[in-house]
């Protein structure tokens, strides 16, 4: 004999999920931000935002008031009249993402890169931000007030 927990909400919860399948777990339907990487790497700062299925030219770039704002958009395919969907998963329309910058990003010198369906944005570090090393002399210090 097999004991099986009993859960009085279980096919309510399926139907449910059944029901609602599709419409709240897709996160650019929802409006929540697309996931991104940050990570310093000496120098650098760089982002890295996953965008399959977005072409270049549907990806804006901008850096205004110290805010980055990543845009893009795919476009709806072009419906056959000789086909019809059996499932359709993958999602279409518009990511928007802002991230406020720190003053120690150089935010002439930004290199944003797209390869095969991944953002990367590299935002070099200010040069009065890098770590200065300084070189210490020996000899007798210079008395100040004398």
């Amino acid at each position: 004999m097999v004991l099986t927990r009993w859960d009085p909400l279980f096919e309510i919860r399926r139907a449910r999920h059944k029901a609602t399948r599709g419409v709240y777990d897709n996160p650019e339907r929802n409006g929540r931000p697309a996931p991104l990487d940050i990570a310093r790497e000496g120098d650098n700062v760089t982002v890295t935002a996953n965008l399959p299925g977005v072409k270049p030219e549907d990806i804006v770039i901008t850096i205004e008031g110290g805010v980055l704002s990543i845009k893009a958009e795919t476009k709806v395919e072009e419906r056959r009249e000789d086909s019809a969907y059996v499932v359709r998963e993958r999602s279409t329309g518009s990511f928007r993402r802002s991230l406020r910058l720190s003053d120690y990003v150089d935010t002439e010198n930004v290199e944003p890169r797209y390869q095969n369906g991944v953002l990367t944005i590299t935002l070099p570090v200010a040069e009065s931000q890098k770590t200065k090393h300084l070189k210490v002399s020996s000899g007798t210090a210079i008395s100040q007030g004398s």
